[in-house]
């Protein structure tokens, strides 16, 4: 049996969704701060091979798009976002609900959506979804980018370093790059948070 393939060069509207495969990875690769060298060797690829991928000029296999998935800690899944329903005029521009990335954090039922156009702009606006009496990880989080946010639904228990804050509804918070934080929704509904990242971590 043949490997399925992702078409990445540009082949007409068939290939719409393909089209914009290389520059999901190219994005990523540099909001994860990765060089193509670097993802190159996590994927056990040449340089030329991702330079190729990232600039639509090469077709790409589902296992080889599994592990940059991997590589790029992401689910294979987020690069699957449909364009097809978008109209020319708003692409870069505007995300329709429908169309929103996800990413949901495998075993707590987390989910992120990406409520930005791209990862390629100097900011990043995400929607995260807190399951009731759930944490988004044991571990403290240390990031390299500036992170605002407003709790639009339920509550927010927030640790930053050995500081504790119970947001609700309607608050909102900022953590400073390199401060050691964690979140876990205490209550009894789903919290829902909008975050504001500066620069793109996803």
């Amino acid at each position: 049996m043949s490997t399925p393939k992702v078409i990445s060069r540009d082949r007409g509207d068939d290939a719409a969704e393909g089209i914009l495969v290389g520059g999901q990875i190219r994005d990523l690769r540099k909001a994860k701060g990765l060089t193509i060298a670097e993802l190159a060797d996590r994927i056990d690829r040449s340089i030329g091979f991702v330079s190729q991928i990232e600039r639509n000029l090469s077709e790409l296999s589902i296992p080889d798009l599994k592990r940059i998935a991997e590589a790029l800690e992401v689910q294979i899944s987020w690069f699957f976002h449909s364009s097809a329903a978008v109209p020319a005029d708003e692409r870069g521009h505007i995300v329709r609900r429908e169309n929103r990335r996800r990413l949901s954090l495998s075993g707590i039922g987390v989910v992120e959506e990406l409520l930005s156009p791209s990862l390629g702009g100097a900011t990043e606006l995400v929607l995260t979804r807190i399951p009731p009496r759930t944490t988004t990880g044991e571990e403290f989080v240390t990031r390299k980018a500036e992170e605002s946010g407003l709790v639009l639904q339920g509550q927010m228990e927030l640790l930053v370093g050995a500081r504790h804050f119970l947001l609700a509804e309607g608050d909102s918070f900022c953590i400073q790059p390199e401060e050691s934080h964690r979140i876990h929704n205490p209550g009894a509904i789903e919290t829902i948070v909008v975050w504001i990242i500066t620069p793109p971590v996803y």
